[in-house]
Parts: structure tokens; sequence; C-alpha cells
């Protein structure tokens, strides 16, 4: 193998081809340069014809074994890039979930900073004219302008166990009183001195005692539901 330096079997038939080719030149008295040249080129090329027999097959194997390293080189480079480029895109998909997720969160924490801001922007007790006495429905339509219309029904299931809507229900055993049956009904002149005869004082401060204890109203029911009292 020490001659073999095999450039392709194209290349080692074509030379073959124009040796032949020489040879004839020369028999038919064609210039010697041509000889010279055709010689040149074949010591530098090795022909299949001049390896022996028993090694041709391990050149020839050699040959498609290249080919083959060669082909496994483009599908792994292809496959590197497809793998880049799904990589890339699946990035790009994760990012845009997680913007996605992360402005929705800053939504509902809008909306909840807004249902809070609603539930402290109610009516002031103030704003509603006194009377000398009040009918249940009344008292009923008072809340529905104080009380958030989210929070109204909870609201009302907790007065109505606490007192029937009742602005002057007094519990005989605890002494609580009102509406709410704020225990003492003192407590409520936080929101105004007229809270033993004004509904609208006592629901106001109830919303108030209900939304800084529970929440909101609907918290303070759901407690309420578990316990029987809040």
């Amino acid at each position: 193998m020490s001659r073999i330096s095999v450039r392709g079997f194209a290349v080692a038939s074509a030379t073959a081809v124009t040796t032949v080719g020489a040879v004839v030149g020369v028999a038919s008295g064609a210039p010697q340069s041509t000889s010279n040249d055709v010689e040149a080129t074949a010591a530098d090329t090795t022909l299949l014809a001049d390896i022996p027999a028993g090694q041709q097959a391990q050149v020839q194997t050699a040959s498609l074994t290249q080919q083959a390293d060669a082909q496994s080189a483009q599908a792994s480079a292809a496959a590197k890039k497809s793998a880049e480029e799904s990589a890339r895109l699946q990035a790009a998909k994760d990012a845009k979930s997680k913007k996605e997720s992360a402005e929705e969160k800053a939504k509902e924490r809008e909306r909840e900073k807004e249902q809070i801001a609603s539930r402290s922007e109610t009516r002031d007790p103030s704003s509603f004219p006194q009377q000398s006495s009040y009918t249940v429905e009344q008292v009923k339509a008072i809340a529905r302008q104080i009380v958030p219309a989210d929070q109204f029904q909870c609201f009302s299931n907790i007065v109505n166990h606490e007192s029937t809507w009742n602005y002057l229900a007094v519990n005989s055993g605890s002494g609580a009183y009102g509406l709410v049956q704020a225990l003492p009904g003192s407590k409520m002149s936080s929101v105004g001195s007229d809270w033993r005869t004004n509904p609208a004082t006592q629901i106001k401060w109830g919303l108030n005692y209900m939304n800084s204890t529970y929440h909101s109203p609907c918290g303070a029911w759901t407690f309420w539901e578990a316990n029987t009292w809040y």
C-alpha cells in the first residue's frame, strides 16, 4: 500500500483512459511530450488496477466510509440547527406565556384594588335625611345605597339573622345593639353620635367592621355560616 494515494474511482478511471491513449499515441508516432505528461500524471496517481486485488476491497470500503462520514456530519449539522431552532421557538413561547401570565395577575390586582376602593367609597350616613322612625323596607333601601351591590346579599344575610332588620334591636343577654348587633352598641359612635336611632350610621359602621375584620361582608358571612356569629 506504499504507492496508494487514490483520489477516487472517477479520477483513477480517467487517468487509466488517458494513459492508454498516451500509449496508443506513442505507438502511432505522436510527439513524445504527451507521453511525458501522461507519465508525470500517472506517476502522481495510483490506479485501482495497480492495487493488489486483495487490497482493492479495503480501498473501496475506505471511500464509502468517507462518504458515509461526510453524510453523517451533514445530518448532524442539520439536526443541531433544527434543535437550536426548536429551542429558540420554545423559549420565545415560554417568554410570551410568562408575560401574559404576569399581565393577567397585574390586571387581577387592579380589579381587587378597585373593588376595595368601591367598598370604601360608600355614601356618608349624614347624607340621608333623619326620620323619626324607619320601616324595614326603608332600612334596606338605605343599606343598598351604602353597601356595594356585589356584597349586599351577604350583608343582608347577616343583618337578617342578627336583628331581622330592626335598627332598634337589643340583645337582652349581651346588650348587643342595632342592625348588626354591635357589642357594645357604643362602638358605632365612631361613625356617628346618632347610632342609636339612625340605621344609616349602623349600616356604615357594620360595613366598616366587616371589611376590616373579614375583608368584606361576604367574608363575614362565610365566617358566620361556620360559627353562627361574626
